[in-house]
């Protein structure tokens, strides 16, 4: 029986699962070419459990990080150290994440937001980590933030891209990846913008969590998923899934630090 190419899935919140269903999930995501996946902290006590997680199984990566709706509060001294203590706790900890601005009519004061963005930048490049951040209605602000405080010396990734092709490029010209997930499936503006950029400023995700707002449980979206993503780049630059398997996970190892998972 061939092998499934090797395929990473660089950001999920499968944290969010109930434990029982861990083994399961992660045998699913490896049937399906998945060997490596990284857990993306959203508030100190996720990402206790997120580095908690990785430690209990050998595929699964940490993040450590605050999301921008979850930044209620700024980061003082006390705040600061416990996520660099956290982050220097332990090996399978591979970045600062989830982070970034969230300016949605319900999101947590802008002012904060930034103050905790920016000393999470501040910690990441304290640390030599890589950055994945979110932007939701906030691209220009997040990518001034990211210039002001130097994010690019370290490196990282714009989570679950659905924005236009210039917005592509200034992410990439700053020196971080695109991520592309299931809306790739479903958005033909999406689609048109993956099918231009370099495969080698592209990697590749999920954005896992507990769905049950579907119907069944079947549709719920895990790690496995990154399978279909990768497919659906595949054919949208006429290429074969090994070719992108190969080059996404090249990319995501490399800035990792995990190339070993992909090393023949």
């Amino acid at each position: 029986m061939p092998q499934e190419p090797t395929l990473g899935d660089c950001h999920t919140h499968i944290d969010n699962y109930p434990a029982h269903e861990m083994p399961e999930i992660l045998q699913r995501a490896e049937d399906a070419g998945v060997r490596f996946i990284v857990l993306a902290g959203t508030t100190v006590d996720s990402t206790r459990k997120c580095i908690d997680l990785s430690n209990q199984y050998d595929m699964l990566y940490a993040g450590v990080g605050i999301h921008p709706m979850q930044a209620r509060d700024r980061i003082d001294g006390e705040a600061y150290e416990e996520l660099k203590s956290l982050a220097e706790g332990s090996e399978k900890v591979v970045c600062i994440s989830e982070i970034g601005l969230d300016f949605l009519p319900d999101s947590p004061d802008h002012d904060v937001q930034y103050q905790v963005f920016r000393e999470q930048i501040r910690l990441a490049k304290s640390l030599s980590l890589p950055i994945i951040f979110h932007s939701r209605e906030s691209h220009p602000e997040v990518f001034q933030t990211l210039r002001e405080e130097g994010a690019g010396d370290v490196g990282g990734v714009m989570h679950y891209f659905q924005a236009d092709e210039a917005t592509a490029r200034e992410a990439i010209d700053g020196g971080f990846y695109i991520s592309l997930a299931r809306p790739l499936l479903r958005l033909p503006e999406l689609q048109e913008v993956a099918k231009v950029i370099p495969l080698e400023n592209i990697v590749l995700e999920t954005d896992a969590s507990p769905q049950p707002f579907k119907k069944y449980r079947h549709n719920w979206t895990e790690p496995r998923h990154v399978q279909t993503v990768a497919q659906k780049l595949a054919e949208l630059r006429g290429i074969t899934l090994e070719e992108v398997a190969e080059t996404t996970s090249k990319n995501i190892t490399g800035l990792l630090r995990l190339e070993h998972l992909v090393s023949s």
